[in-house]
């Protein structure tokens, strides 16, 4: 038994919390990955994960080697590279994911010169509107849209997007301008959701105790922003999207901005990625070239950028 090779396989079922999920973060068979996990358990005479049916949870001996096995595996690295002189040259292929048109609008374009100035590195985008597992999807690093409750993702800002409601200047002109959320009662509205239906609004108060939940009459709900904007364009009604996706409808004039003074407060925008001691040569080279172009994107939008981690 390789016990090196064993102890990087325990490793990542560890921070994974599942075999599966462990398995896809190494690339290698299921069956490899629990065969090699007990031949570890076999040689130390000690069960190191208690397995569920979904998860594995660390034994008391699990911890102490958890802890052991990252000390021994980052000092041996450490010492190779030290010997081999080697640099940290980004290669392989890199897996990122992003909301649909924010990846295409934003993303795309920076990956597209990532991939002329790193010609070993390949890359999968994956655009969907839908928080993805990183690790069940074999993906490095996401773009995320609002706060990131989990604990075990690394985040560095690139800024915040506000929510706008937007409407066709002929629409406006045939039913009126809403001057609050109240007023929105009495127009038809169209909804950007993966929800079947969509039958209010809601608004900020001066605290959550007071926010607004506004009755829309829905005419048309759609499944991506692109579909929601064309029909709001098309003057079938009030829509309501973020700001990078009405930011070309606006900036043409097909689409009017209304209820500024109602807009909840931006949400952050950052590139995440999973915690862990290492980060590949790959993925630090994407987030250093990426980050400041991604903040001056967003700070061309009319939105505030931040810099850190």
């Amino acid at each position: 038994m390789d016990r090196l090779d064993a102890t990087r396989i325990f490793l990542a079922v560890a921070d994974a919390g599942s075999l599966t999920a462990g398995a896809g973060r190494l690339g290698l068979p299921l069956a490899t990955v629990s065969r090699k996990l007990a031949a570890l358990e076999d040689h130390l005479g000690a069960r190191l994960l208690a397995r569920t049916t979904r998860r594995v949870v660390l034994t008391e001996a699990g911890r102490g080697y958890l802890e052991a096995g990252r000390r021994i595996l980052t000092d041996l690295d450490a010492a190779e590279r030290a010997v081999h002189g080697i640099t940290d040259i980004p290669r392989g292929r890199l897996g990122i994911t992003a909301p649909y048109v924010f990846g295409r609008l934003h993303i795309l374009p920076v990956v597209t010169q990532f991939l002329a100035a790193h010609p070993e590195v390949d890359v999968r985008l994956l655009l969907l509107d839908r928080v993805v597992d990183l690790l069940d999807e074999g993906l490095d690093l996401a773009v995320r849209i609002g706060p990131i409750a989990d604990g075990a993702m690394v985040a560095t800002s690139l800024g915040a997007i506000g929510r706008v409601v937007c409407a066709s200047p002929a629409y406006l002109a045939a039913h009126g301008t809403p001057m609050q959320p109240a007023d929105l009662e009495g127009h038809a509205c169209v909804a950007f959701s993966a929800a079947a239906v969509v039958d209010r609004w809601v608004f900020p108060g001066k605290d959550a105790r007071h926010e607004m939940a506004v009755a829309i009459r829905t005419r048309l709900v759609v499944s991506t922003a692109e579909a929601a904007i064309d029909a709001a364009e098309a003057g079938l009604g009030i829509v309501r999207v973020l700001s990078y996706q009405a930011a070309a409808a606006l900036a043409a004039g097909r689409l009017r901005r209304i209820l500024a003074a109602f807009e909840p407060p931006p949400e952050p925008v950052s590139l995440a990625w999973p915690q862990g001691r290492l980060l590949p040569a790959k993925v630090r080279a994407f987030v250093d070239f990426a980050a400041p172009r991604l903040r001056r994107a967003l700070a061309g939008e009319g939105v505030s950028g931040r810099a850190g981690e």
